[in-house]
């Protein structure tokens, strides 16, 4: 006798889509993967995943928007929870090891970001939007941080464009080097920003 399906509050089982097919958009490629496929991994009918994202194509980009606020989220809970006032190096570091630390928690939502396939679909526009509330939360602690108040606003944000490029291209250079750690990854990152931001603060310390 067949077990019936649970019924799921919709929030629920849009959240239950969303992970599968960032799965399968991760494994398969956007191209390669069908709705079929990931209403038979869900154990749902293709029409309620069409009534809930309308189209492939509005489902990655569902799967896009949720990793970014994630991201958004782990990049600021983390932050917060340092003292007010702190050093800029320990700013910077708490907010790109976050990142390195949310890639490790989150590889396939990652990988989905990455896939040039994947971009063409959800538009580089979406993948930019991350980047952009990347820098936006980079530069609203920095400004917080002591030495870095005078500072004009456009160098500031020149800085976090650096960050958020270095992270993204050292976190895909990661993927093809076993051994390289979250940890490893964040020293090489601030190591190579935090010359620049120190000649702006005028502070001694070292990163």
């Amino acid at each position: 006798m067949a077990v019936p399906r649970r019924r799921m509050p919709r929030a629920e089982r849009e959240a239950q889509i969303l992970s599968v097919a960032e799965e399968v958009f991760a494994d398969l490629g956007y191209q390669a993967t069908t709705m079929d496929e990931i209403a038979e991994r869900v154990g749902v009918t293709k029409p309620l995943i069409y009534d809930y994202f309308g189209s492939k194509d509005g489902l990655l980009i569902a799967c896009v928007d949720r990793a970014r606020t994630l991201l958004a989220d782990t990049t600021e809970e983390a932050l917060q929870q340092l003292p007010p006032g702190a050093p800029v190096d320990e700013v910077l570091r708490c907010g790109i090891a976050a990142f390195f630390e949310f890639i490790d928690e989150h590889d396939l939502a990652f990988r989905l970001l990455h896939q040039e396939s994947a971009a063409a679909v959800s538009t580089e526009r979406d993948v930019e939007r991350i980047r952009a509330q990347q820098g936006a939360v980079i530069v609203g602690f920095l400004r917080r941080s002591p030495g870095l108040a005078e500072v004009p606003e456009q160098l500031v944000e020149g800085y976090a464009e650096v960050v958020v490029g270095a992270c993204e291209r050292v976190a895909v250079w990661r993927t093809h080097r076993d051994g390289v750690t979250a940890a490893d990854a964040t020293d090489l990152v601030v190591s190579a920003v935090w010359t620049g931001l120190r000649t702006l603060t005028g502070a001694a310390a070292t990163a």
